[in-house]
């Protein structure tokens, strides 16, 4: 089978380094990457991420003869702009986290690709966690019953200058870093009916840095909390995604390198009544989602994340950051 043509548009992300997942994998040729800031494009030059590959301007990158999808990895505040050329260039994308600050311009991207039927795949990093996987196939059985709480955490300790990449957003580390854990909510109980933010500066770092964030999600019988915080130390061990249904419960802890204990009612399958340890090990972030998308865009099967429920995303993400989505 043929190999998809893959070129990449900026550096600047914080994960455009997954470029390498491209690069690594047997479904895609990395044909060539742009980078519009010259100070950016001459750091990445020296680094081995990039080592060897057609460096071109962006025009010239979205008019190469057969390329099929684009990665969009520049600075957050630039993701729809050159998303937006993509897909008026008649391209996959996959555009990494947030989709920016504007819930309009976001729709308009998302009708657009929807009507010239391009693949939209959005960088949300835990989509295909194994131990996710697993609880989206025990949701779908039913063995954890009607959840009505969900509980979720992602932090970590960021420098003083780590930080000042955040403070250009006003929706601090909700909109930077709680976005991931947005997108597992909302793929579990759909989109709240309310969302209450609730936003701190808890630092002694004098930056202004909302660095210190609880989102409340309200639905018919349930709610759950996102909270992301900067601030904790050892953050990345406890970052954790619990739902609870009446059936059963499943707690996952940590995120990158999954360990889930699920906890039954009753028995289901090779699971007995009761507490079930189950360890995954550390897995490769955006391998799975780079297959998935390879699949999409070969029409052997449907997206598995709907053009709906990104928008569901980023509305919510808007207003638990305390954003509008006007």
């Amino acid at each position: 089978m043929s190999k998809i043509p893959y070129a990449q548009i900026g550096v600047g992300h914080a994960h455009a380094d997954k470029i390498a997942v491209y690069r690594n994998s047997e479904d895609y040729e990395v044909v060539g990457i742009a980078e519009p800031d010259p100070r950016k494009k001459e750091q990445a030059e020296s680094s081995k991420l990039y080592k060897d590959l057609s460096w071109m301007s962006v025009d010239e990158l979205l008019n190469m003869p057969g390329l099929q999808l684009v990665g969009i990895e520049t600075e957050v505040g630039d993701l729809l702009k050159y998303a937006e050329m993509a897909i008026t260039a008649d391209k996959h994308i996959h555009l990494d986290k947030p989709a920016g600050e504007s819930l309009p311009r976001f729709k308009k991207l998302l009708d657009e690709a929807a009507s010239k039927h391009l693949a939209l795949q959005m960088g949300y990093m835990y989509r295909f966690n194994p131990a996710i996987v697993l609880l989206r196939q025990f949701l779908k059985n039913g063995w954890l019953g009607e959840p009505f709480e969900v509980h979720t955490v992602m932090s970590k300790l960021m420098s003083e200058a780590a930080r000042k990449a955040l403070i250009q957003y006003p929706g601090g580390t909700m909109f930077e870093l709680g976005c991931h854990l947005i997108d597992l909510v909302v793929g579990v109980m759909g989109e709240p009916e309310k969302v209450i933010p609730y936003s701190q500066h808890s630092s002694s770092i004098d930056d202004g840095l909302l660095d210190n964030m609880l989102a409340v999600f309200q639905y018919p019988r349930a709610t759950a909390t996102v909270r992301s915080s900067v601030n904790e130390v050892d953050g990345f061990a406890r970052r954790q995604f619990t739902v609870c249904g009446s059936e059963g419960t499943f707690h996952m802890q940590p995120l990158d390198a999954p360990n889930v204990t699920a906890t039954f009612l009753k028995s289901h399958g090779k699971y007995p009544k009761g507490k079930n340890e189950i360890e995954f090990g550390r897995y490769d972030r955006y391998v799975g989602d780079a297959a998935d998308l390879a699949k999409v865009i070969r029409n052997e099967k449907a997206p598995e994340f709907s053009y709906d429920h990104d928008y569901a995303v980023q509305k919510t993400i808007l207003l638990a950051s305390g954003l509008s989505v006007e």
